[in-house]
C-alpha cells in the first residue's frame, strides 16, 4: 500500500510539473491545492512511520533525557544490555512457558522509555528471575492478563496495557497478545516476546513485524544480538 501512495505521489507531482511548464495557470491552481491539502494527507496516513522515524532519530541524540555526541550517535548507535545472566532467565522461563503453553507477553525496553507503559500496570521493580517471570504469567494468576515490561536490568512492572495494532497484514491465526506486541513495537523500539497459550509457539516483534522463531537457541542469538553485541 505504501509502495502505491508513493507511485501516486509521484505521478501527481510529475503531472503537476508538467502543468506548470505548459503555463496552464488554473489547472497549476488546482494541482497546487491538492498538493497542499495531500501533505496534510500523508501525515495522517503515515503517521505511524513518522512518528518510528521521529522516534528512531530522537533516541539517537539522547537517553533518559541525556545528551550523547553527536558522532557517537551518527556512527556508533548503541544498544541498551542485558547481562548474559537476564538473558539467561528469560530464555528459560520462555522455556518453561511455551513448553507448558502459558500465554505470555514481555516487552524489553531499549533505548525509547518504556515508563508509560509500565504506569499502565503493577509496579514490581525486581530483578529478572525465571520463577518470577513464570509465576507472573501462570494461568488464573493476578497479574497474568496484560504485558510484563522489563528495563535497566529489572522487571519493572506487570499486567500493563500495550496499545493494539490496528494493521490488517497480522495473521487471522494471532491472538490478542500478538496484536498488543506488534502494536506496542509499531510505537517503539521495544524488543518483544509473545508466547501462544493455544500453541506454545514464541513470536518476537520489532518495529512491526512479528517472526515466529524455531527454538531457544533463535531467541538466545537475537537477543544477544539485540541486547548484547
Amino acid at each position: 500500500a505504501a509502495v502505491s501512495i508513493f507511485i501516486g505521489i509521484i505521478f501527481v507531482y510529475f503531472i503537476w510539473m508538467v502543468v506548470k511548464t505548459l503555463h496552464m495557470e488554473l489547472l497549476t491552481t488546482i494541482l497546487d491545492k491538492v498538493i497542499s491539502v495531500g501533505v496534510l494527507a500523508l501525515i495522517v496516513v503515515f503517521q505511524q512511520e513518522i512518528r518510528r522515524f521521529l522516534l528512531r532519530l530522537g533516541t539517537r541524540y539522547t537517553k533518559e533525557g541525556k545528551r550523547r555526541g553527536l558522532l557517537e550517535s551518527l556512527f556508533r548507535p548503541g544498544k541498551e544490555t542485558l547481562s548474559k545472566n537476564d538473558i539467561e532467565e528469560i530464555i528459560q522461563a520462555c522455556s518453561r512457558m511455551s513448553e507448558r503453553k502459558t500465554g505470555a507477553l514481555i516487552a524489553m525496553e531499549r533505548f525509547a522509555s518504556l515508563g508509560f507503559i509500565a504506569e499502565t500496570g503493577d509496579r514490581i521493580d525486581a530483578r529478572i528471575h525465571s520463577r518470577l517471570i513464570e509465576n507472573v504469567f501462570i494461568k488464573n494468576s493476578p497479574l497474568h492478563d496484560g504485558g510484563m515490561v522489563v528495563s535497566n536490568g529489572r522487571i519493572q512492572a506487570a499486567r500493563c496495557t500495550f496499545p493494539m495494532s490496528e494493521s490488517q497484514g497480522i495473521p487471522p491465526y494471532f491472538g490478542m497478545r500478538h496484536r498488543a506486541g506488534v502494536g506496542l513495537s509499531e510505537q517503539t523500539d521495544a524488543y518483544i516476546i509473545v508466547i501462544s497459550e493455544e500453541t506454545g509457539h514464541i513470536a518476537t516483534m520489532q518495529d512491526g513485524v512479528i517472526k515466529t522463531l524455531s527454538g531457544m537457541a533463535e531467541l538466545r542469538f537475537d537477543l544477544e544480538t539485540a541486547f548484547h553485541k
